[in-house]
Formats: C-alpha cells, structure tokens, sequence
C-alpha cells in the first residue's frame, strides 16, 4: 500500500493559486468576492494570491461593478498578452501552425501542404519549426513570450517527453516527434492526439462546454473520438482510449488504412466515402465531399446509417450527455444531414440511453485541433502558471 504524501506549504499555495487562476480564467471577469464564494478560499487568501497575480501582471484589473450599498468591486481578469501558445495541427494534407494568446484568439496562422501518401517526420518537424517562426514574426511576439508549443497528430502518442508517435496510416510506429522538435526549440512541447486536442477545445470553448459526461468526435481523413468522464478526458492505461474509427460495424468488411478490416472510418472517413460513391478525387475533398451530398447518391444514406451505428455504439457502451460531432467531415455532414443522423443513432440505441443524449455539431470550425493544442499549453500555465513561465523563459 503507498503512503500517503505530505503536503508542504509550498504545495498547498501552488494548488489554490491553480484553483483561484482556473477560476478566474473560465468565470471570465470576475471580483474578489466572487472568487471567494466560487473556490470555497478564505476572502484573505483570494486577497493575497491576487495581489500576487496582480504584481506579476498575470492578472489584470477589467473595470468596475457595483456592490449592494458599499464601494464598487473591481474585477479581474487573466492578462491575455501575459504569455501566447503555438497550436499546430498535423494532419493527412497540410501542417497547420497558429499562434494564440491566452483568451486563445488567433493572432497568426500558417499552413505548409502535404502530400497524403508522405508524411517523413523530418519533413514534418521541419514545417512545424519554420512555421513558430513565421507566426512569431508574422505578430511581433519573441520566444520569450511563448509559454510552449502544443501539437496534435493523428495515431497514438506514448507519455513522455520524446512524443514518440504510432500512427499506421502516416507509416510511423514510434517517430519520437517531440524529440525531433527539441533540436530545433527550447520552447516546451506538449504533443498529443489530434482528436483529443479538438476534444479539449470544443469541452473548454465550443459545444462541449458545461458537459462532464460526452463524446466529442472527429471526422476528417481519419475518424476519432475524445471521451469526457466526470469532466476530464479519459485516456485508458496506454493512452489510445478514443480510437473510435477503429471500433468495427462490419465483420470482415471494407479494408481500413490501419490495416484491419470493417472499421467505421472504412465508411465514413473521407477517402471511404469517395471510394464508395466512386469517386475519382480531383485533389479538393471539401468540394468532392460536396458534390456527393449534392448528387443524391445512395453513399450519402449509406454514410448516415454507418454514422448512426457508430453514434449508438457510443451511447451504449459510453452513455454520455452529449455527442459533438466535429471534424471538417462531421461539420459538412452534419449540417444538411444531422436529423438524419440522430434519428440512424436513435434507431440504433437503446432508448433510455439515447433520450439522456443530445448530438450537436461543432462549432470551432477547421482550425479546432490547432486551437485544441494551443489548450495543452495553457493547461499547463493554468496549473503551474509560475513553473510555465521560468520553463518559457529559461
């Protein structure tokens, strides 16, 4: 049996400054008062961590409300120019880099292409260094105002500083990315699947927010999931829980890129799509995607009986308060087609289940898993925003 470890002084002030800063920082512009009745701290303790974070110019001051009968309470806000983070979404055709300060607004983007059938990881490092550069010059920022760089890829990413990365449909199966980066950066790095990273933003900024219990799920290229439990994501022993596009719907069905068979992204990820509608793709998915839905095809229905399979599985095995449904795919799905697709899920599923669920669409559009690892970066500030900083800076 493990003992249990002493907290020092130290380690309790780390956790409330974590608890009054996260607060803060999601509650929007908030007064002492407020913070004090919304982390349960003393009104001394909200008083002196603020005027810490205040001093540190982490905090700022957001103007003035009102009180009942005694001086008006000002209120206070996370300084979003306190520190920015780089969000990168490598994908199947493009490397995606954007530059985000802390309320997570865009303040530069670049994108570099990729052919589909190469994805050398050197190739890949490569593009991801030279765009921090751009989008730090691009907005005026030096190094030293980055608090770290979050990277969302597809496949499974080990724990671990390396970022070693298994993802058959790219060819890699242990590229250790976060090293490859680190010869090139001292910035921190944080490197995580691409489903998760848009997971975590559409839970902190999109259709995710309030849920504790939901699925966010990504339809692109490939197909997969983010599963929210009690508010956080939860991961599984070797951190490839969400790997929904490889659960199966067909016995011995459609080859997948993975290398199995009767995947659901083997109907509903875009090449599957286009293969079944026979489709010759002219290089733009988006406006082939398009076409099909216009077309009427027999695909399309097709499409949303195998989307509504895989929606059901989740309610069934998941039972989650909402479903959203992202990925440039899912939005263009889901925005002519999504009756459809409840009512293929809700044919699917067990009724008590599925009555508990709401299916909603994204709302952060293409750029959700840059945004999404921009969020590995400031969770990270949020929890430690001392320790991200010297990190940052040193």
């Amino acid at each position: 049996m493990a003992r249990p470890q002493r907290r020092t002084v130290r380690d309790i002030r780390r956790g409330n400054r974590a608890v009054l800063l996260r607060t803060l920082y999601f509650s929007g512009p908030t007064s002492r008062n407020d913070l004090t009745a919304r982390t349960g701290l003393s009104a001394a303790t909200v008083s002196t961590m603020t005027a810490d974070l205040l001093g540190e110019n982490i905090v700022v001051e957001a103007g003035q409300v009102e009180s009942d009968g005694g001086r008006p309470r000002v209120l206070l806000r996370v300084n979003p120019e306190y520190g920015f983070a780089v969000g990168v979404d490598v994908a199947e055709t493009h490397v995606r880099v954007g530059l985000f300060d802390l309320e997570m607004t865009e303040r530069a983007k670049v994108d570099y292409m990729l052919r589909p059938a190469r994805h050398d990881p050197e190739l890949v490092a490569r593009h991801i260094l030279a765009g921090v550069e751009v989008v730090l010059s691009d907005a005026g920022v030096s190094p030293e105002q980055v608090l770290g760089i979050g990277v969302g890829v597809p496949g499974i990413v080990e724990p671990g500083a390396d970022g070693v990365i298994h993802a058959k449909t790219f060819g890699w199966d242990g590229v250790p990315l976060g090293a490859l980066l680190r010869r090139g950066t001292s910035l921190p790095l944080f490197v995580d699947n691409g489903a998760k990273t848009m997971g975590q933003a559409e839970l902190w900024f999109g259709s995710g927010r309030g849920a504790s219990e939901a699925v966010i799920v990504l339809l692109g290229v490939g197909v997969g999931a983010t599963i929210v439990a009690d508010g956080t994501t939860f991961r599984g022993v070797s951190s490839s829980a969400g790997e929904w596009g490889h659960t199966k719907i067909v016995a011995n069905g459609r080859p997948c890129r993975c290398g199995g068979r009767g995947c659901l992204e083997a109907y509903v990820g875009i090449e599957a799509i286009l293969d079944r509608a026979g489709v010759t793709s002219r290089g733009d998915w988006e406006e082939d995607l398009a076409g099909v839905l216009a077309s009427k095809s027999p695909v399309v229905e097709e499409t949303v009986t195998y989307l509504g399979v895989g929606l059901a599985n989740l309610v069934n095995l998941i039972n989650p308060e909402k479903i959203v449904i992202g990925g440039w795919v899912g939005v263009q799905l889901g925005e002519s087609l999504l009756p459809g697709i409840r009512r293929a899920t809700a044919a699917n599923s067990l009724a008590e289940p599925y009555a508990a669920t709401s299916i909603v669409l994204g709302r952060l559009g293409p750029d959700a898993v840059a945004l999404g690892a921009a969020t590995l970066v400031l969770e990270e500030f949020l929890n430690a925003p001392q320790v991200a900083r010297i990190t940052a800076a040193g």
